[in-house]
């Protein structure tokens, strides 16, 4: 197993990282958005709340092993792309990791200022602010805000990956996918 990056692909730890990544994203905006399609009262808001919650809490302790893992030197794209790529994938990037860092941070931030539990553990988290009605709604919406973001902000950073593979022939998406043999894969392989 190539712990490491190379010049060619990112290290397994980095890999997996990114790819667990997006199993934590599909949980927890599947835990909220089945939540919301059912009725009020059903036996499982309680439980759907609670790995929603989960997974934001794994996002959020995830996501500064990540940004420690930025430090390390990273493949180079082939062929290099253009400095305005360069510029939109760091932009991107840090609108991603402020997401990751950001919205954690609002729920916990929104469930202390109503006084409520974590969701379906009943752990009450320590708070920096006082009880405050007014400002839990102000944090929630601003949650549910980035929440909405993120979709947009994660579906573009998808197509960016395919549209570097698939359009401009380049070796973005190789560089991050799971398996020994996907750099080699045939039909991955530049054109």
């Amino acid at each position: 197993m190539q712990r490491t990056s190379n010049s060619e692909r990112y290290g397994q730890l980095s890999i997996i990282m990114h790819w667990g990544m997006v199993i934590l994203f599909i949980g927890v905006y599947a835990g909220v958005e089945l939540r919301s399609a059912l009725p009020k009262g059903h036996f499982l808001k309680g439980p759907l709340l609670g790995v929603h919650a989960l997974m934001g809490i794994a996002i959020f302790a995830l996501v500064w092993v990540r940004l420690l893992g930025r430090l390390s030197p990273r493949p180079a794209i082939m062929p290099p792309p253009s400095a305005w790529q360069t510029a939109m994938a760091g932009m991107l990037h840090i609108a991603l990791y402020g997401l990751m860092i950001l919205t954690p941070l609002l729920a916990w931030l929104m469930l202390g200022a109503a006084g409520k539990p974590l969701p379906y553990w009943d752990v009450t988290l320590p708070s920096p602010m006082p009880l405050d009605p007014a400002l839990a709604r102000t944090l929630k919406g601003w949650h549910e805000w980035l929440g909405n973001a993120g979709y947009w902000l994660i579906g573009l950073h998808a197509c960016a990956g395919l549209a570097h593979h698939y359009w401009l022939k380049d070796n973005t998406l190789r560089r991050m996918l799971p398996g020994r043999r996907a750099a080699q894969c045939p039909d991955l392989k530049l054109k």
